[in-house]
């Protein structure tokens, strides 16, 4: 935003410019030169605003389901939130992470190339301290990871490419797969030095501990599934995906709707002194002759036409033919 002047700033610009000692073509001149941005080609920026706008929406997911399963694992506070989504060079990634960290690498098929999320040693033996029973206290040794230890961080590792993939599936389904633990950033090459990767930090506390988690994604392995990072995208599919769902749901609610079905064998009129005589074994004459079809009724409404008969000693009834809502009847 502008910043706004007072009067007395107004009236020294004026007085300034009434007295020669600003120049107003030199004022235009700076102006039109502020325009000018300069642009790094080592830093590209290969994203768009709306893929950036997908990821950051994804990794918010991420963060809110890890934190519920590290909640629930640790059995400790746990707090993560995106704290920025930024697309840099690899070589200026690698430079901003720790000399010694944990680098948890992997593989999502269907998607080529390696993927990187980095944990901070502070926070990944909090989460080994809550593992062993202790208060969740950081601390930093990464150099020295016992056998023990390293089996336990990627067991994490590998809960957390679990929570990875669930937040992944309402844009592609893929299957994160852990290739490598690595500590020092300096051996790993995943990519060239100047290619763009974008970086999702998430602010992460737990137990007594605090700090980053970040996940490193090359330009070069989501190259192929970027037109389904823009909204317009994401909100297509989600409205089909949407409206599919309904329907089938509609349709497992109707298969599941109990109706009531009748048969009429009949009608026949007699006295009520008739009535009062009826015994066991008298036969009440039908209007009903024998070669017509019956009429089936399905929730109070004619919707068939039978024949009666018998099934396993039990009377029944079969289908001949199906009533058109018009009032005809067709084959079935």
């Amino acid at each position: 935003m502008a910043d706004v002047l007072s009067q007395g700033e107004i009236d020294s610009l004026l007085s300034a410019l009434s007295t020669g000692e600003m120049d107003a073509d030199e004022l235009k001149k700076e102006e039109s030169e502020r325009k000018i941005k300069t642009y790094d080609f080592k830093r590209a920026l290969r994203f768009s605003k709306d893929q950036v706008r997908s990821l950051t929406r994804i990794h918010e997911n991420f963060a809110r389901l890890l934190t519920t399963t590290f909640s629930a694992q640790l059995r400790t506070f746990v707090q993560m939130n995106v704290a920025s989504v930024d697309q840099i060079p690899y070589e200026e990634f690698i430079r901003s992470i720790p000399k010694m960290t944990l680098l948890n690498v992997f593989e999502a098929h269907p998607l080529e190339g390696r993927l990187l999320i980095e944990v901070n040693p502070n926070i990944g033996y909090a989460m080994l301290d809550r593992l062993l029973g202790g208060k969740g206290t950081g601390m930093n040794k990464v150099e020295n990871l016992t056998e023990i230890e390293t089996k336990l961080i990627t067991q994490l590792f590998h809960r957390m490419l679990e929570t990875f993939q669930t937040a992944w599936e309402s844009m592609i389904e893929i299957d994160p797969v852990m290739a490598d633990l690595e500590v020092n950033p300096q051996f790993l090459q995943m990519v060239s030095p100047n290619e763009t990767v974008v970086v999702i930090s998430l602010s992460t506390t737990i137990g007594e501990a605090s700090g980053m988690i970040n996940v490193c994604l090359p330009h070069v392995v989501l190259e192929e599934i970027l037109p389904k990072l823009t909204m317009h995208h994401w909100m297509q599919t989600k409205k089909k995906e949407r409206k599919e769902g309904e329907v089938e749901a509609l349709k497992q609610t109707l298969k599941s709707t109990q109706v009531a079905l009748k048969v009429i064998l009949g009608h026949s009129q007699i006295t009520v002194e008739e009535l009062l005589h009826l015994q066991r074994g008298d036969v009440i004459e039908l209007d009903q002759n024998i070669d017509q079809p019956l009429v089936i009724y399905a929730g109070g409404e004619p919707k068939f036409y039978g024949q009666p008969g018998q099934r396993k000693q039990r009377m029944a009834v079969q289908v001949t033919e199906v009533l058109e809502e018009m009032g005809g009847w067709t084959d079935e």
